[in-house]
């Protein structure tokens, strides 16, 4: 069994100086309950996936990602904003840390697709975005440019809702869900944990009022959003910073939490 870290909606600090910082807005946070089976094959070897409530959980996550930058410095300006849509399942690793793992990226700038891809070997791709908020709807649409499946697509309109309280029944999971202050991935062969550190997440409740999703399917998880989510909520959003890459442990094949 592995001593899991418990999930806290109060973000550690980075062990040394940011090598990036930059703002999420306006994320929308789509969730399912899948069995474990069906996301081992998907999560960076050595991990083991993590679980609420004795399921494993994929999340179709459309936001924009604003005033990204080396370091403390300012953002990078055009390269650093844009729209992004992931797809990703948690994971934890034996030091206990529960973190994110990502089976795909979209994102509209090739030159970040390209950086990231190389550097921090998360499978990001190119795709032609939109986003857009009028009121208290948030619309995204997404269609994939490169690599394959190319064409691979997604539209969703969400209407925000009222703020989650503390007390609501539904913030042990949505906590588990958004609580995440790292990733992890292989470089060069090796588990990683990649930190990052933000204020706690404003999350609201939120309406899907449409969903036409390829993306899940294009990154394995087939027939998930035939079905309505399991979780919807968006957030205002945050102001982030990432730490270097630390070695972690893997676990042995098989390992589940």
């Amino acid at each position: 069994m592995v001593d899991l870290r418990p999930v806290s909606p109060a973000a550690p600090p980075l062990a040394g100086a940011p090598i990036m910082g930059q703002r999420w807005a306006d994320l929308v946070f789509l969730h399912w309950r899948v069995p474990v089976a069906d996301v081992e094959p998907l999560v960076p070897r050595g991990c083991a996936v993590d679980t609420y409530d004795g399921s494993a959980w994929v999340g179709l996550i459309p936001f924009r990602l604003l005033d990204a930058g080396p370091g403390r410095l300012p953002g990078v300006p055009w390269l650093g904003s844009f729209v992004e849509w992931n797809v990703r399942t948690y994971t934890v690793d034996a030091e206990g840390r529960r973190d994110v793992a990502f089976c795909s990226l979209d994102a509209q700038r090739l030159g970040v697709v390209l950086g990231a891809r190389a550097v921090f070997a998360l499978p990001y791709a190119w795709a032609r975005m939109t986003g857009s908020r009028e009121g208290d709807v948030l619309r995204y649409a997404s269609r994939r440019l490169w690599p394959g499946p190319r064409g691979a697509s997604s539209t969703a309109t969400v209407r925000l809702g009222a703020p989650l309280p503390p007390d609501d029944p539904d913030a042990g999971l949505a906590e588990f869900l958004t609580a995440r202050y790292g990733l992890h991935t292989r470089i060069a062969g090796r588990l990683v944990h990649v930190p990052n550190t933000h204020e706690p997440w404003p999350l609201h409740r939120a309406e899907l009022l449409g969903l036409d999703d390829g993306l899940l399917a294009a990154a394995g998880l087939h027939g998930v959003a035939d079905r309505a989510p399991d979780s919807v909520l968006c957030s205002p959003g945050v102001r982030t910073r990432f730490g270097a890459p630390v070695p972690a442990t893997a676990l042995p094949p098989g390992t589940r939490t």
